[in-house]
This record gives C-alpha cells, structure tokens and sequence, in this order.
C-alpha cells in the first residue's frame, strides 16, 4: 500500500486460472463476491455451482471472524482484552494465532512483536492531532511492549502489566484467509480465490501480479506483502505503521513471501520489514518450511 488503508501490494491479474480445460471449470467460470473486513476490502473469486451460498458462508465466517480479531470493533475478543488485560476462555482462533505470533517472534529475534499496540495508538493520536508525539508519551509507551508479558492459556490470555495491548494486524488478515480456505474446501470448492488483505489460492494457477514489478502463479498456497511505509501515521508519510519493538527505525523495504498458510506468510512479511538485512530476513524464512521470498526490495 502506498500511503493508504491497505499493507497489500498485490493484484490479481487476470479473473481465471492460467490453466485451461479444468474440471473444475466446469461447473462454472469463477465469479467474485466482494465485502469489507478487517480494515481491507475482501474478494471471493469461487468456481463452484453453488458459489453463492459459498460466498455467503465466507463472508459469514470472515464476519465471525471479525469479532475476535478486530481493533475496530469495540467488542471484539481482542478489544476486550486489550481493555481488561485479561480474556477468560478465549477463542480457540486467538489462541491458534497467538501461538504463531510466538513462533514468528521467536523466530524474527523479537522484532516481530504484536505488543507494540500502545506505541502505535500513541504515535497515531499525536499525528492526528497534527503534532509528533513528545519523547516522554514515546517512553510510557515502548514500557509496555515485551511478548513475555502475554501469557495464553485454553483458560485465558493475561498480561503481565496494566495498560498493555496487542494488535493482530500483521497477521490475522492472513489468519482469517486461511480459516476461509478450510472452510470452502470443506464444502467442496476446487477452484478459488480469497483475499482478505493476504491472499490464498484454492486450486492451481492463480496469476497475481506484484505492483513492485514481478508476477507469479499461486496453487494451493498463499502471498502476503507488506512494505514499510505500506501506510503512513504521518501528514509527511515518513512515520510507517510497522513498528519496531526494538526502538530501531525500519529500513524501507517491500516484500512479498508465499507458504502454505496466510497467517504464516502475513507474520514473515511483517516481521521482515524489520529484519536488518537480507540474510536474516532468509534465515528467518528458513525456519518455516515450504515458505519463501517470493520478491524484496
């Protein structure tokens, strides 16, 4: 995204699979539902004879989905949490995600960090306000990031200090386009298309077209980009949205990585704008297996 209301620099080139004289086809060329979810718009593109009922039940899902994820629903699983500091019997898809989050975490050094919610809401009201925000307003709030004060149960998700609060955002657009995959799949779907924000390809030979130069075909796997400066807190579009847990000013860089899972590919590329370099950022990927750079820059 350049200055904008998305991270995703992806677009779908083409409305059917390069592969021609597929089965699935025909029951249908696919057609395309479109919502809004999550901040971003959402598109189904689904071959199936019964598509609308499918897309109905995606979309269903995605809106269910809403409800645990969302920092704009004021009573979401995630927006209770970060109020009370405290969820008693989470949903088992926040507790899924965090589990990743974890992982990736680990994984990225501790630069990808989902607590850094209270430096992003200070650095976002300030700039609103038209003022950069005072280095003490900047202290009060990196004090409140560190995952080791997230402890998740089955039982409950805690935090370690009042005032603390994650965002999902570099993740749980491609957690809930995996969930939608599963789903459809479920019911029968060959031959399909989410994007929710990240993308997941059901079926071979998607074409995606990359707006910083490249194309690809996914199959049976999905893409997530992001970029540092994908969206801008600022009037001058220096201050990005992907924030570093560490107090380091991210590079700029762009990147796009494909695996298996959307809420994986979502983490990486989140997590890799800001890794230091490119070796760590292929270091990072290596330790998930079946993901990879798709392009850097």
């Amino acid at each position: 995204m350049r200055r904008l209301t998305r991270r995703r620099l992806l677009t779908i080139s083409a409305a059917l699979p390069l592969a021609a004289g597929l089965p699935a086809l025909a029951s249908g060329q696919p057609r395309t539902w479109r919502g809004f979810a999550m901040g971003a718009r959402v598109e189904l593109r689904l071959a199936h004879p019964e598509g609308e009922r499918l897309a109905r039940m995606a979309l269903a899902e995605i809106a269910r989905l809403e409800q645990v994820f969302s920092l704009y629903k004021t009573d979401s699983a995630l927006m209770r949490l970060n109020r009370a500091g405290r969820l008693d019997a989470p949903p088992p898809e926040l507790l899924e995600c965090l589990a990743l989050c974890a992982s990736v975490h680990a994984a990225s050094g501790g630069r990808f960090d989902p607590t850094v919610q209270p430096l992003w809401a200070t650095l976002a009201k300030a700039h609103a306000a038209g003022r950069a925000p005072g280095e003490g307003e900047i202290a009060q709030a990196r004090a409140l990031i560190g995952w080791r004060g997230v402890d998740f149960t089955s039982q409950a998700v805690r935090f370690a200090r009042p005032g603390m609060a994650l965002t999902l955002n570099g993740v749980a657009q491609g957690v809930v386009a995996d969930r939608v995959a599963v789903l459809l799949r479920r019911e029968g779907l060959e031959l399909g298309f989410i994007d929710t924000g990240e993308m997941q390809a059901i079926g071979p030979d998607w074409p995606v077209q990359l707006e910083t130069g490249g194309a690809l075909t996914l199959s049976d796997r999905a893409l997530a980009s992001s970029a540092t400066l994908g969206t801008v807190l600022d009037a001058k579009g220096t201050q990005g949205h992907i924030l570093s847990p560490l107090g380091e000013t991210p590079p700029a860089r762009a990147i796009s990585i494909s695996a298996r899972s959307a809420g994986l590919a979502d983490a990486l590329s989140t997590a890799a704008c800001l890794m230091p370099d490119a070796q760590e950022i292929t270091d990072m990927v290596a330790r998930f297996g079946g993901a990879r750079i798709e392009a850097l820059t």
